[in-house]
């Protein structure tokens, strides 16, 4: 497997990336989630791709077919009243292939995505994760990450 930044060819592996995480999200919460839907359409995921604040890394396979995404945004925080000076990098979504989960491909991408987050000079890597995707949550513990705020919600 290689990791590499993804570009413009990457756009339809990508796609059917996002189509496999929105799934999880709609069978986990159908009450938030639309059925079919992807959190962007390629228009906006050609936009991102060419939007330096907004590293995308992707695993490849030999004949380079996507197999896992990592969207990263860089986010910075600068004369807050209350918050500290602070360079981020959020990971907006991190996605393997359902048939390829559990090689070893998500680890692979986190270590890249920090890596990414020490060349760019950040503090720390953050992101936020649904607690109806277990499987996700699991992961990221095993990552070594841990709660930094809780959002909590009560259905009217």
């Amino acid at each position: 497997m290689k990791l590499r930044k993804a570009d413009v060819g990457d756009v339809d592996g990508i796609m059917a990336l996002l189509h496999q995480v929105a799934a999880i999200h709609h069978d986990g919460r159908p009450d938030l989630f639309r059925e079919g839907a992807s959190k962007y359409t390629a228009d906006e995921l050609a936009e991102i791709l060419d939007d330096s604040s907004r590293p995308v890394l992707v695993a490849v396979d030999d004949g380079n077919n996507v197999r896992g995404y990592a969207f990263c945004v860089l986010k910075e925080t600068i004369g807050d009243n209350i918050l500290t000076d602070i360079r981020t990098l959020y990971l907006d979504d991190l996605c393997i292939d359902g048939n390829f989960r559990g090689k070893g491909i998500g680890t692979m991408l986190f270590e890249s995505v920090k890596n990414l987050a020490r060349e760019k000079g950040c503090y720390n890597v953050t992101l936020n994760v649904w607690s109806c995707n277990g499987t996700a949550m699991e992961f990221y513990r095993k990552c070594g990450l841990v709660p930094q705020k809780t959002m909590l919600e009560t259905i009217l």
